[in-house]
């Protein structure tokens, strides 16, 4: 089979899992491209898009690039339009091997997403340096059903004693995407947990290259153990809280840690989160 029949069955495919999206390409909105991204994104490392035609690039690829990652999409770009073009001397050019190391059941979060906090956690600065030593298990998924308590419960139920754990949160109605990292367990003793390799993070939903990473500042205040709280850090850094509404709210304000991951003192609704175990490959 030719790798352009390759190409049109994965999007065929892609497409039938989301029936609701429209068939034509050039009627897609911006989530519509996101939902075809994540749900094409264990595949775009299997196909040999070298293979194809520049006329196939121009025809059947271009249409779908906001489905490819970014950087892939520019060295396919240079690659079809320069004949000379080399992309072993990029600084970033191994992104599809690294999003092909890695699996993550998310509503939330890419492989993507998963390579780069990964990095994050082992202090990698170098980034043609694979990181392929964390499974992301997901433990927990909940969404904002005014369950108030019985929310914050159900996570303390689930992910209390666990360590080396990383929250992701869908902000409702914004365009970012906000976590953190705690390395040691969750309580519910009314304590701080005290760590010095805790960090939250954002990103802009649509641009994953734009973030902000914000270490703990004060190792004794890193995370909240708390009851009445989902997974917090530092103070108001990155909060749970339950509204008199029995709305779940987040609030980012700096105080513990290093910056203010998203630049406003405003409470926001959370769409829903997930929260993940990592476990060493070579553990």
């Amino acid at each position: 089979m030719r790798e352009i029949q390759v190409w049109e069955h994965v999007i065929k495919w892609g497409l039938a899992q989301n029936p609701e999206l429209p068939s034509d390409p050039t009627n897609f909105s911006k989530d519509d491209f996101n939902t075809l991204k994540n749900t094409l994104q264990q595949c775009i490392p299997y196909i040999k898009f070298r293979n194809l035609t520049s006329k196939e690039f121009l025809k059947k690829i271009k249409p779908y690039r906001k489905v490819l990652p970014k950087q892939l999409y520019n060295d396919l770009l240079e690659y079809f339009l320069d004949n000379d073009y080399d992309p072993t001397k990029k600084s970033v050019p191994h992104i599809v091997k690294e999003i092909q190391s890695t699996n993550i059941d998310s509503k939330i979060i890419t492989n993507q997403h998963v390579e780069i906090i990964s990095r994050w956690i082992d202090r990698i600065e170098n980034t043609n340096k694979l990181t392929n030593s964390y499974e992301f298990k997901l433990l927990h998924r909940d969404t904002n059903d005014e369950s108030g308590g019985v929310f914050m419960d159900k996570f303390h139920e689930v992910c209390n004693n666990k360590s080396r754990t990383v929250t992701v949160i869908k902000v409702k109605d914004r365009d970012e995407i906000l976590g953190g990292y705690n390395p040691i367990e969750w309580k519910s003793d009314g304590s701080y947990g005290i760590t010095k390799d805790s960090f939250i993070f954002s990103f802009n939903n649509n641009r994953i290259e734009n973030y902000i990473l914000s270490r703990v500042n004060d190792e004794t205040k890193a995370t909240r153990n708390d009851s009445i709280y989902g997974p917090s850090f530092g103070y108001r850094d990155l909060l749970f809280y339950e509204d008199f509404f029995g709305n779940i709210k987040i609030r980012c304000k700096k105080k513990y840690y290093e910056k203010q991951i998203i630049v406003s003192d405003k409470s926001f609704s959370l769409d829903f989160f997930e929260v993940f175990q990592l476990c060493r490959y070579d553990d």
